[in-house]
């Protein structure tokens, strides 16, 4: 997975050399997306990020501050909802979002640290004010 990543970075980074449109960071994107996770589910607005855009589509790579939703069988009970950083690809095309973020599970008395792979829909709301000007 990490090299799928890096890959991807590479690829971006030297695409974007020779276009005339240059990457922008951005601390919000102004995106709202709920999606599946870990057998769970997770809501986010795209946070601190790398994006790219062409007309209406838009590439973000970045981090994803998010509510993440879980029932834990295990005794005791955590949290349901509790508060956790992801990191991902987001696509958008106008007002709709497709994002693959990666959470990361941290080590229990029970189960390894692993990554986890999700996929996300939402809605871009800051189209909705480019479109208003």
């Amino acid at each position: 997975m990490v090299k799928l990543l890096f890959s991807f970075f590479l690829f971006i980074f030297i695409s974007v050399h020779g276009q005339t449109t240059k990457p922008a960071l951005a601390f919000w994107d102004g995106a709202l997306v709920m999606g599946y996770v870990d057998q769970g589910g997770f809501l986010n607005f795209t946070g601190p990020n790398v994006s790219l855009s062409k007309g209406h589509s838009k590439w973000i790579i970045g981090m994803l501050p998010s509510l993440r939703f879980k029932e834990d069988p295990s005794t005791p009970h955590n949290a349901p909802i509790f508060p956790s950083l992801g990191a991902g690809l987001t696509y958008s095309y106008k007002l709709l979002v497709v994002q693959v973020p990666m959470y990361y599970n941290p080590k229990t008395l029970t189960a390894n640290g692993r990554w986890t792979l999700g996929v996300g829909l939402g809605l871009r709301f800051s189209y909705l004010n480019k479109k208003k000007s």
